[in-house]
């Protein structure tokens, strides 16, 4: 596949623009830079939960049908760990770490940046780019403690995407979505939800939210994080126009963790059925057809999952 890249030289080059899959594919970064944006508190003392309790699938479930706008997360890690929420303390972030794992997200974060801050330009507004916070087990947030177990989430408190990349070994693993795209859409959906907070989407949504019932709270917050799939989708269409980052198989990645993180399917996982009105993100289907909508298009204006009438 790669066969005009002869000599040691040009494989070290190789391998720094680009990063490798278990499959062997790759994503390209020739014309990316990495975001100076990333804070890495790994290894910094926030430690893992007692007893070595990490994502398991019942936690996971737990994180994905929380609500990421206006909720303390510790309410997420009561219920997972059933006592109360680990205390965390404050602490200066370490150097950027060179690992290969740190420079990808930095790649990636880099690229919703250049590509958001375009977007935004050319409907006349200005793009403010999120922090995104490496941890490990739990770690402060505006939103309270976060917790790997919550699975990667979004603050706007403090306008930070917080991430433990244990994560990434359990989809590829549990879920059976490898691949570095898979782990580049978990980034650009969580980065969608920082664009929804600069709209002012996130906001109307968890106020209408704080007004509704139960089962109306549910489907707005469903829309919410279709929305989000979506966006996810117009950045992988105008990143790769522009830059060329995207190879055979990459969108399939993508798709494959939409579906497998699914309210459907992690419900099936966990109990054996899924129940639609208790659903908080969407189904399978829906995540992977509203990212393939906003990948088709590559328009904000298509993603307006609040008026669309079949989700």
């Amino acid at each position: 596949m790669w066969s005009r890249h002869k000599g040691n030289v040009a494989l070290q080059k190789l391998r720094y623009n680009r990063v490798f899959r278990t499959d062997g594919g790759f994503m390209r970064f020739d014309n990316s830079r990495e975001s100076d944006n990333v804070e890495d508190r790994r290894g910094g003392g926030g430690g893992r939960s007692v007893g070595g309790r990490g994502i398991g699938i019942g936690t996971i479930v737990l994180a994905l049908v929380a609500m990421y706008f206006g909720v303390d997360p510790s309410v997420v890690l009561n219920q997972a760990t059933n006592g109360p929420a680990p205390s965390a303390v404050s602490r200066p972030a370490g150097p950027p770490a060179n690992d290969a794992e740190a420079k990808f997200v930095r790649h990636v974060l880099a690229e919703t940046e250049d590509t958001w801050a375009q977007i935004f330009k050319d409907n006349g507004k200005q793009y403010a780019a999120p922090t995104l916070v490496l941890f490990e087990g739990r770690t402060p947030t505006a939103c309270g403690t976060g917790q790997s177990a919550m699975g990667p989430f979004y603050c706007p408190g403090d306008q930070k995407v917080y991430i433990d990349l244990a994560f990434y070994q359990e989809l590829k693993s549990r879920y059976k979505a490898p691949g570095d795209f898979a782990q580049a859409y978990v980034i650009a959906h969580e980065v969608g939800h920082h664009v929804q907070n600069l709209l002012g989407i996130s906001g109307k949504v968890q106020a209408a939210r704080q007004r509704a019932g139960e089962r109306e709270a549910n489907a707005l917050s469903v829309r919410l994080e279709l929305q989000a799939d979506c966006l996810a989708g117009v950045w992988a269409k105008n990143a790769d126009a522009a830059r060329n980052i995207l190879e055979a198989g990459d969108v399939e990645e993508a798709l494959a963790a939409a579906s497998a993180i699914g309210d459907d399917n992690l419900q099936k996982q966990a109990q054996g059925y899924a129940v639609p009105d208790s659903f908080t993100h969407g189904s399978a289907e829906q995540r992977m057809r509203w990212f393939k909508r906003g990948m088709a298009s590559g328009q904000l204006g298509v993603c307006n999952t609040f008026q669309s009438k079949a989700l």
